[in-house]
């Protein structure tokens, strides 16, 4: 129909590279959202295996891209790692756990803000990494930092206040 050959069809929707669909099967049904720009690697694959989820690439798809409800359900498995020192057989970890350390999303940064920060702390890392190994280098080291809450937003409210009496 209409020229989409390499396609199937589901839903009323002809699938395939050329609507550009997402490339993952869940639970033996292909995803009909639209493909994003976060890629299906080889080493996300295998972290999916071993959490795992039901997820795997159609074999008629000839991309590796997915789409922007599965990047996030991946990155929230990456997220939900357990921390040293954790029990591995009850599973029973604080559910108030994630509203003490919110997620920062460092892959909205550019690859230069990301080799300030390297330079910045001293990071050592292998020279020539790309932006997610230095996104996963800078996120281990970002999470050790320790934040005075109550001390940080009195300082914020000051600077701000003292910005306003400026102007």
């Amino acid at each position: 129909m209409w020229g989409y050959t390499e396609g199937e069809r589901v839903g009323g929707i002809v699938s395939g590279p050329s609507l550009g669909l997402c490339c993952l099967v869940e639970e033996g049904e292909r995803c009909n959202k639209p493909k994003g720009n976060a890629s299906f690697s080889k080493r996300i694959q295998k972290s999916v295996a071993q959490k795992k989820i039901n997820l795997a690439v159609d074999k008629s798809a000839r991309h590796l891209y997915i789409c922007d409800f599965h990047k996030s359900l991946i990155q929230s498995l990456r997220n939900k790692r357990r921390r040293k020192g954790s029990d591995d057989d009850d599973g029973g970890e604080s559910p108030d756990l994630d509203t003490q350390s919110p997620e920062v999303d460092l892959f909205q940064l550019q690859v230069n803000t990301l080799r300030r920060y390297k330079r910045h702390f001293k990071l050592q890392t292998r020279p020539g990494l790309n932006k997610a190994q230095l996104v996963e280098v800078i996120g281990c080291h970002f999470r050790t930092i320790p934040v005075d809450e109550k001390e940080t937003l009195t300082y914020f409210l000051c600077t701000v206040k003292n910005e306003k009496n400026l102007t």
